[in-house]
């Protein structure tokens, strides 16, 4: 089922569209089977599930950080992952390019960007993204990459469109304002049930897990 379910999203996405396999609570069996079928990247939400898996499966795949990243996980992550999706702090950036320069390494980062405003999640507001940026280019062991956002949660994903559009057109205010070291590459917006429309407002990284593993 699962390699059946990649290869059908594979032949769906339009070129450039690059697919993270969010692989919260999977075995390692699970996610090697989705590689098999031609998954490139797998994103992980904790640490703890990051390192069993990573123990396992190594480097035949990309890692990325989807999840909320406590800063005392970092030093841990910085040497699995190949990108941190949710830079959201000034705290966070200081230790990510603090671990990743002892161990010689540029981590990609995309800046995770709060677009619905919600008090209970995490994120940078989209007012002050720009002056984020500005206040973090100086850590040269890390790399902004460009913009991720989950967006509020909605049973229609028509409803998610508002957040997805608001986010690309950030995205491009910031590459317009050419700031050195900074290279809005990757849009990474929608999941399961919303990366159509995501695709539609811009995406071109989506994090998909349901739609590959089945329900949890």
């Amino acid at each position: 089922m699962i390699k059946e379910n990649v290869r059908l999203i594979l032949n769906e996405l339009k070129e450039g569209v690059e697919l993270v396999a969010a692989a919260k609570t999977r075995t390692a069996n699970e996610i090697l089977e989705a590689i098999d079928a031609g998954v490139k990247i797998i994103g992980e939400n904790y640490f703890q599930e990051l390192r069993d898996v990573y123990d396992i499966i190594g480097n035949k795949v990309k890692w990325h950080f989807i999840g909320h990243l406590q800063t005392n996980k970092v030093k841990y992550v910085v040497e699995m992952c190949d990108m941190v999706e949710t830079l959201d702090s000034i705290r966070l950036a200081a230790e990510l390019d603090k671990r990743c320069r002892k161990i010689g390494k540029v981590m990609p980062v995309l800046i995770e960007i709060n677009s619905g405003k919600e008090e209970q999640k995490s994120g940078v507001l989209p007012a002050n993204a720009i002056s984020f940026i500005r206040n973090i280019v100086k850590y040269t062991s890390i790399k902004v990459m460009g913009l991720m956002t989950m967006g509020p949660l909605f049973g229609d994903p028509e409803n998610a469109r508002p957040y997805f559009r608001k986010t690309k057109t950030l995205f491009e205010q910031i590459s317009d304002e050419k700031i050195p070291g900074i290279e809005m590459k990757y849009l990474s917006m929608g999941m399961t049930n919303s990366y159509k429309v995501a695709i539609e407002e811009g995406s071109n990284m989506v994090r998909i897990g349901t739609k590959i593993f089945g329900a949890r």
